[in-house]
């Protein structure tokens, strides 16, 4: 079942066209067939994949692509683990490789981290631009992980990324939306002029209101993992996540009311009917 409204545009981002506005990764699973029935619950049409060699086959020696379906989903590789732009660049390339033997659609686009440090998992912004100016230049359709500061937002749109993607909160921690105002000032800065570029809340959620939250401020789709993987109950989670992806999404495109500091009736007074006297 898919997060599509129906009176809702798809999502589109560079060449690529999604009815889903959840993408979720297919890491930390307890199993891969406990993933593969998460993905179908969760409704998306586009997963994430860490495509360093070592992450791809279990202790088992099963491989993670046996279990997916790769002419349902579309694949978004992620260069998660890399900690310079030189690895991250060449673990895009490797990637790249990887579904061209798939002829999986994915092959062209890149989920693009670049970390700091191991602690915080932040990105390093400097080696983020130079990554994603690099691979562009290699012809890549790149989908930034970046923090939510709306500079560095800028300054990766105009280095050519295809998509930014401010974090909520630290990967992983599942402490939500942080920091809303600077989300929405990322948005102002990233669709000036451009109403229609790409902005992806991605990582920090951990519950179904985490994700509501991202979607009523008008981001055009959320990314996550953890919260779904780790999970006490992975596929209900995934459930709760695929409604609160459209249940975000309807209430930001239906318009909150303001807020205020006052009540305001919810029956008018006047024109009321009262009833008459003996």
């Amino acid at each position: 079942m898919s997060t599509a409204i129906a009176h809702d545009d798809p999502l589109v981002i560079g060449t690529h066209t999604l009815a889903s506005r959840l993408i979720v990764g297919t890491g930390k699973y307890a199993t891969y067939a406990l993933m593969g029935e998460a993905l179908e619950r969760s409704g998306t049409d586009c997963i994430t994949v860490a495509v360093r060699r070592e992450r791809l086959t279990d202790a088992d020696g099963n491989n993670l692509l046996d279990h997916v379906d790769t002419s349902r989903y579309t694949l978004l590789p992620n260069t998660a683990g890399c900690f310079n732009a030189d690895d991250a660049v060449r673990v895009a390339r490797l990637g790249r490789e990887i579904l061209l033997g798939l002829e999986n659609p994915g092959a062209d686009w890149v989920k693009l981290e670049v970390l700091a440090d191991t602690k915080t998992l932040l990105p390093d912004p400097v080696a983020t631009i130079e990554a994603t100016e690099r691979l562009v230049a290699d012809g890549f359709q790149v989908l930034c992980y970046s923090t939510d500061d709306p500079v560095v937002a800028r300054r990766l749109k105009n280095a050519g990324a295809t998509s930014v993607m401010p974090a909520g909160s630290p990967i992983g921690s599942g402490q939500g939306v942080l920091n809303p105002n600077n989300i929405r000032i990322c948005m102002e800065y990233l669709k000036e002029g451009d109403p229609d570029y790409p902005v992806i809340v991605d990582a920090g959620v951990g519950a179904a209101s985490d994700v509501s939250v991202a979607m009523e401020l008008g981001v055009d789709g959320v990314l996550l993992n953890t919260a779904i993987a780790h999970a006490q109950d992975p596929l209900l989670m995934a459930d709760a996540m695929r409604h609160a992806t459209a249940a975000g999404r309807l209430s930001y495109l239906a318009g909150r009311i303001p807020r205020k500091l006052y009540a305001t009736a919810s029956s008018p007074e006047e024109g009321t009917i009262t009833a008459r006297p003996r």
